[in-house]
């Protein structure tokens, strides 16, 4: 997968790809990042990104004629992506569908916002991970790349780990433990070590169902669940 990041702020962002899963996508070739700093792009030798408002207001406005230039020298576009607010909620669904493209771009924005224009022209998708505002789109950027690469086969060592991810079947994931079996007097669940597949995977699901009862019951509603998978929530 290829994928393009116009910034203002690309060191935000170089080191992420230097550690963890992010980098070895991109040691073993499954991955190749090109970030694109905004700012080489400005008319003026000041690199100007941003002017005031039309009809006033406070803070500043990205310029639509970097952003343009920028998103006009890359060699494959793909699917354009803005990281804003004001976007759609990004989700499990999303960053699959995500994981499949070929190529990505992404617009991080910054300050007040961005030219409405920008959007018009070259956007295809606008993304939110939240209903809350962050300095710029630069680290929501980033989780939503982390969270699609690692769905790419070959991206994680052991592709059953992913699968078994809380949302990958759409309910939350069950809870992990690994050794020492008993620390500060609480043991791990006798069912993990007994070795007896069949009743640790029931446990598991039963684990994940309730804990999505607890937390995410709107995500429940949604689902359209086995007869086994509503047995199970109705002993939980």
């Amino acid at each position: 997968m290829k994928i393009n990041i116009l910034t203002l702020f690309p060191g935000i962002l170089e080191g992420a790809f230097k550690e963890s899963i992010l980098h070895r996508a991109i040691q073993k070739k499954i991955l190749d990042v090109n970030i694109v700093n905004i700012r080489d792009f400005a008319l003026d030798k000041h690199h100007t990104c941003d002017d005031a408002p039309y009809g006033g207001g406070p803070g500043m406005v990205l310029k639509t004629e970097p952003i343009i230039a920028a998103y006009e020298g890359l060699a494959e576009t793909g699917v354009t992506i803005l990281l804003t607010p004001q976007g759609q909620s990004f989700n499990h669904r999303i960053a699959k569908e995500l994981s499949e493209k070929k190529t990505l771009s992404f617009i991080c924005g910054h300050y007040e916002g961005i030219d409405e224009r920008v959007k018009e022209l070259i956007v295809d998708m606008e993304l939110s991970i939240g209903d809350f505002v962050t300095t710029g789109g630069e680290i929501p950027c980033l989780v939503v790349i982390d969270a699609l690469v690692r769905l790419i086969p070959g991206v994680v060592g052991n592709y059953d780990s992913v699968k078994e991810d809380s949302f990958y079947e759409s309910i939350l994931d069950y809870p992990h433990y690994t050794r020492p079996a008993e620390f500060r007097g609480v043991r791990v669940p006798d069912v993990l070590l007994s070795g007896n597949h069949a009743q640790i995977k029931q446990w598991r699901w039963k684990q994940a169902l309730k804990k999505t009862m607890l937390v995410r019951p709107d995500i429940l509603k949604k689902l359209n669940m086995s007869k086994e998978a509503m047995k199970l929530l109705e002993e939980v």
